[in-house]
């Protein structure tokens, strides 16, 4: 009996041309192995193998339903019987993105390993060979086939006893850093033994384990993620609160206070000039909108608020995906989202609430917000709902109400006009434009809207300048 066949990943088709015939080849993935060519078919009119491979390309990129099959048929009429047959299995394969393997046609990596092994002898180390052809040195995300983990790790040692940890790790093998490399607050590099030794899981001489804690992750192609060596941005690790802060908190009991905070002067940020007339119709500079300390003041603190809630909603959500109906009413921002991000992970979520610090750092420079990329619009949109929501009572007092007044004082609507350089992503609301966010959209393309799924979200606009990748998070 045959073995069955394995279930590759279909990658994409070439031609091999000769003078007597033209070879069409699928390359393919599998686990078990290497990626390899699969023979496909073969004719002898050069222009009709490259039709083929389109067609076939084509096929990868299609759904079922939206398959056209006319070309293919048109294609393989002007076939002999045995290559058309053949080309209407490898279109339905590439519809549905797999190709079955026989075995005895693809190399199995325990395969190689022992080849290298033979070849080379007692010395080989067949692991590491056949480590570095699983997953190159060089590799992104997008390169390697299987999951990718990311583990973040916390560990916090009290050193009680330099002196002994410095022995210990010298008789580890490790030697501290050269004079010239040695901090003023460092001077015997006790950073350095500590992280040598607690790279082992035993107990440091004349330390003490603080904290030791670890979390993972899976990387998502789909949600930007990147390994950490062809990241663009910083890999920043959120562990949370402390447990016994929590637990002081539940009791009641007094916490240490955090450092004051220093509180923007938006009176002199966004010095308002005073009308020069009455006249709506007034065209003097003086009489243009403005956006007064007032109203810059407002949306700060709906901004702060909403990257404080984002972030605590991060420490309850994690990965896990956004039900609305699910303690409804607790969860401060995410499921105010466009129902298409309620699947987003926990680091697509933390740069959603570095969004919000974004544009709130905008104003603390005396700067008018500006959304650099599509969640920075809609993180501003829901601040300047928010600010606008207030009622009355809470323009007037505190801090606040000491503010100079002016007439353009929460104009939210002039707000929402100028900030923005449309408000497409307000769509994704609508059940009615469901798909628009598909950059090959039909409607999509129409409208000249773009990429708004939310992995996407993040990309800079091309008309403005873009933050510091390296930025780092609040918190």
């Amino acid at each position: 009996m045959s073995a069955q066949p394995i279930l590759a990943a279909l990658r994409s088709f070439h031609c091999e041309h000769t003078p007597s015939k033209s070879r069409i080849l699928a390359l393919i993935d599998h686990r078990e192995g290497p990626a390899s060519l699969q023979a496909v078919l073969t004719c002898r009119q050069p222009e009709l193998a490259q039709q083929a491979v389109g067609i076939l390309h084509h096929a990868i990129r299609s759904s079922t339903d939206a398959w056209e099959p006319e070309p293919l048929e048109e294609l393989c009429a002007q076939l002999p019987d045995a290559p058309a047959s053949s080309l209407r299995s490898a279109a339905t394969h590439a519809l549905a993105g797999v190709w079955p393997v026989s075995s005895g046609t693809y190399l199995r990596w325990e395969q190689i390993a022992d080849e290298v092994d033979e070849g080379r002898g007692e010395d080989s180390d067949a692991e590491v060979v056949t480590r570095a052809l699983r997953t190159p040195a060089d590799a992104r995300l997008t390169d390697l086939q299987g999951l990718v983990i990311r583990l973040e790790v916390l560990r916090e040692f009290h050193v009680h006893d330099q002196r002994a940890v410095l022995k210990a790790a010298r008789s580890a093998g490790w030697e501290p850093l050269p004079d010239d490399d040695l901090k003023d607050d460092d001077p015997q590099d006790i950073v350095g033994a500590v992280m040598w030794l607690g790279d082992s899981d035993g107990e440091i001489e004349g330390a003490d384990t603080v904290t030791d804690t670890c979390q993972g992750m899976k990387l998502r192609i789909g949600s930007g993620h990147e390994v950490a060596d062809w990241s663009e941005e910083p890999v920043v690790a959120d562990f949370g609160s402390g447990w016994r802060h929590k637990a002081v908190l539940r009791r009641g009991e007094p916490a240490k206070p955090p450092a004051e905070e220093k509180i923007p002067d938006f009176a002199v940020l966004f010095k308002a000039q005073p009308p020069h007339c009455e006249d709506p119709e007034c065209e003097d500079e003086r009489c243009q909108w403005q956006l007064t300390p007032r109203t810059a003041d407002l949306l700060h603190t709906e901004l702060c608020v909403l990257a404080d809630q984002a972030y605590d909603d991060c420490e309850e959500l994690g990965d896990r995906p956004v039900v609305p109906d699910e303690r409804e009413g607790h969860w401060g921002v995410f499921t105010n989202l466009p129902k298409l991000t309620f699947a987003a992970d926990l680091q697509w979520r933390r740069r959603f609430a570095r969004a919000a610090d974004d544009l709130a750092a905008d104003l603390e420079r005396g700067q008018w917000p500006e959304p650099t990329c599509t969640a920075e619009e809609l993180a501003l949109h829901l601040a300047i709902r928010d600010a606008s929501d207030r009622g009355d009572e809470d323009h007037a007092t505190g801090r606040h109400g000491r503010l100079p007044a002016h007439r353009d004082d929460y104009d939210f609507d002039m707000c929402s006009e100028i900030f923005f350089q449309d408000s497409d992503v307000l769509m994704l609301y609508s059940a009615r434009f469901d798909g628009i966010e598909d950059p090959d959209g039909e409607t999509n393309q129409y409208m000249g809207i773009g990429d708004l799924r939310a992995s996407a979200w993040f990309e800079p606009f091309l008309n403005v300048t873009a933050r510091a990748p390296h930025r780092g998070f609040r918190r």
